[in-house]
């Protein structure tokens, strides 16, 4: 009876291997879209309270439809290209202060990683009627407070369009391509502060506030884009490489009326960045953040339009650096709310209108990690933060004087929050890593689930089939840290057998790979490769965020070392876990994780044994300035600090199987990394793999490059590791 029931249990075992078999994940589902997350596309809240917008795109044609918070039932559209004779589609919108108006983006190309040009469209919600903005192709359109104008940039250059008259005002004529911007972020500011529009209306809609970058000086950059024609097309487009000159920029104000505009001074300051410009609640108050070039000194600056006198409300200082972010937030009397690392994590502070500290309003070793805004009629601030742990976010709300704060989310995971105009709800969008994303709308008082919205249940149906395995979440104890990590291991994992281990990460400063959070689409190819047999893990170690201030800034002047220690060392201590083939152990990352990667084989030659860099920084000399000083300072005050722990030093300790990919037409990370990796490499005489994928930006992506790029790295770990 014994061996019988043995026999039908190997039986049933077979068969429902040979079926989990059966619905192996391929690369067509991993990049067709299969396993694509349900998203509320584009949401913002109308200034009722009441409803929310969401752009639905289908069929050729869009809408911006709007639904009822409390019911969730769909009342209305406020536009849909049905009803429109002049356009079947749009890409975007943006909806006027008052919602008179709708900006509708058309024939939409991109320019670098956030700035893009368009055809516009100005829709009015009364009357049905549309008016083209302009038939160029213009950058950043925004309507002024009281939607009777929009602002723009076309060629580096400041226009205003009176919607009445059709009318247009140039504010500014001496754009020019590589020499002069107006209004808009140069290269390094877009990709390093994060911005693309640099121009602000004030209250009134009388004053703009714009800046002006100066880069004759700034070195040039070119590119080969190879196409399809005869001959291949040169870019050619400025880009500040560490240590050398940034764009001179200067603040300046336009008044309307008088169509004057004004140099405003700002100090004796001396190489130097305006990472933000904001108006104040004051129409003639403007507020400017001025850093210096090694981004550890910031002056908060009021400027008084009418007198153009500038003034320094409040200075913050750092050993390391200071983070730029959105959160500035004026009250109706001017009193400010600030976030910052003052006490080693980051916490929000409340401010007068003077800059004198009125309170920290949060404070614990946890990090506030989003700044949602402030409520008057509740007089309670909502953020985010990580006060249940570092891989988890949860929603909170707190008064100014730091007291009464309420947890306004219960499931513990990545909670992120979408709060209605007037506070009184949210939508939470909820994961962890055993639920894709789920949507549900909240009582902003206290958290109470009013309603579900959606909930990725195709989804979860629909992976059924394919016996995933389980992300697992843990720590690891390496060179006396704890440190947060996942891994996946094969769905038929026997703890008695050894597996190769591919590792994984990014490690940037401040970054995290390792959260309470469902798959992505590099997750499901994780998921590929546990099928044929590998685990997949990831470690953040120093230098990443959400642990502090000092966890995450000390690599400092120093990037690449005590990070690529970590990597090292982490692989060590799974190799001596019993089912891990510590002779079999790989790495890969792109971008700043190609060059982790990358020094990991390198310094680490005794543990790994294969190393994908994709898209890597190769030396930080060839980086932009303000990313890499900020961690480095210039290479003219620290050459050691970034020769020491470059990969392209040390192509001599190669041993393993080592792939180097890059995109030709990478404007970020440029692909002369590789080249000189390549040559360094070559003169080594050390044998390894590569590819370029033409004229692909630092994504490499488009048509089928993605499968094939995955493939590629697919088909070199099976045959190496």
């Amino acid at each position: 009876m014994k061996f019988k029931n043995i026999v039908l249990g190997l039986i049933i075992g077979a068969s429902s291997v040979v079926y989990a078999q059966d619905k192996q994940i391929t690369q067509e589902e991993i990049w067709d879209g299969t396993f694509r997350q349900e998203r509320l596309q584009s949401l913002q809240s109308l200034d009722n309270g009441k409803e929310y917008v969401v752009l639905n795109r289908g069929n050729g044609t869009a809408s911006i439809d709007v639904y009822a918070y409390k019911s969730g039932e769909k009342t209305h559209s406020l536009v849909s290209t049905n009803n429109l004779d002049e356009i079947d589609s749009f890409q975007g919108f943006e909806l006027s202060d008052d919602e008179s108006k709708i900006l509708l983006s058309t024939e939409v190309e991109q320019i670098y990683r956030r700035s893009s040009r368009g055809v516009y469209y100005i829709y009015d919600t009364a009357d049905g009627s549309l008016i083209k903005l302009s038939d160029k192709k213009v950058q950043e359109p925004t309507f002024s407070p009281d939607a009777s104008k929009v602002a723009y940039v076309f060629e580096n250059d400041i226009y205003i369009f009176d919607i009445r008259s059709g009318e247009e005002t140039r504010v500014t004529s001496d754009g020019e391509k590589n020499k002069i911007i107006n209004g808009v972020t140069d290269w390094v500011y877009e990709e390093e502060f994060a911005f693309v529009r640099a121009f602000e209306w004030n209250k009134n809609g009388k004053r703009i506030a714009f800046l002006r970058f100066d880069e004759e000086d700034v070195p040039e950059f070119s590119m080969d884009m190879f196409g399809e024609n005869l001959y291949p097309r040169q870019e050619v487009f400025k880009y500040p490489k560490a240590g050398e000159a940034n764009s001179e920029v200067s603040l300046h104000l336009y008044e309307l009326a008088t169509e004057k505009t004004e140099d405003v001074e700002l100090g004796e300051y001396q190489d130097f960045y305006i990472p933000r410009i904001k108006w104040t609640q004051d129409s003639e108050i403007l507020s400017v953040q001025v850093l210096n070039r090694h981004q550890n000194e910031l002056d908060l600056i009021f400027v008084d339009a009418e007198d153009n006198e500038a003034e320094v409300i409040m200075t913050e200082t750092d050993e390391a650096y200071i983070d730029i972010t959105d959160n500035l937030t004026f009250l109706e009397d001017n009193d400010f709310i600030w976030t910052s690392e003052n006490d080693g994590w980051n916490h929000i502070y409340l401010y007068d209108e003077d800059g004198e500290l009125e309170n920290q309003v949060t404070s614990g070793n946890w990090e506030v990690t989003n700044y949602y805004g402030y409520d008057k009629k509740s007089n309670r601030i909502f953020y985010q933060s990580t006060e249940n742990g570092s891989v988890n976010r949860d929603v909170y709300s707190i008064k100014p004087n730091g007291k009464g704060k309420t947890r306004l989310t219960d499931k513990t995971g990545m909670n992120s929050a979408d709060f209605s105009a007037d506070f009184t709800y949210f939508i939470n969008s909820f994961t962890n890593t055993e639920t894709p994303y789920e949507f549900t709308l909240h009582n902003a008082k206290n958290g109470k689930l009013v309603r579900k919205i959606k909930d990725n249940s195709a989804l979860r149906e629909k992976e059924e089939a394919y016996n995933f395995s389980p992300k697992e979440l843990s720590t690891i104890e390496v060179n006396g840290n704890e440190l947060n990590m996942w891994m996946i291991k094969p769905s038929d994992f026997d703890a008695d057998k050894e597996y190769p281990l591919l590792m994984f990460q990014y490690s940037g400063p401040g970054s995290q790979s390792v959260s309470n959070s469902y798959f992505g689409t590099n997750d499901y190819w994780y998921q590929l490769l546990a099928d044929k047999g590998y685990i997949i893990a990831t470690v953040d170690g120093r230098g990443t965020g959400l642990k502090g201030a000092a966890f995450k800034k000390v690599t400092q002047n120093e990037l690449g070392k005590y990070e690529v220690e970590d990597q090292i060392e982490a692989a060590r201590v799974l190799g001596d876990r019993e089912y891990i083939d510590e002779d079999r152990i790989g790495i890969w990352g792109w971008s700043y994780g190609g060059f982790m990667s990358s020094n990991a084989i390198l310094k680490g030659n005794d543990v790994f044994s294969l190393a994908i860099a994709v898209a890597p920084v190769t030396s930080w000399r060839f980086y932009d300035t303000i990313y890499t000083e900020r961690y480095m300072t210039t290479p003219q005050e620290n050459p050691s600090g970034y020769d020491e722990n470059s990969p392209i030093n040390h192509v001599e300790k190669l041993k393993g199987d080592y792939l180097l990919i890059h995109g030709g037409g990478d404007d970020n990370v440029h692909l002369q990394n590789t080249m000189r990796m390549v040559e360094a490499l070559i003169q080594a005489n050390k044998q390894f793999e590569w590819a370029i994928y033409p004229d692909k930006n630092h994504g490499i992506y488009g048509g089928n490059t993605r499968r094939h790029l995955y493939t590629k790295m697919t088909n070199f770990i099976t045959e190496n590791l």
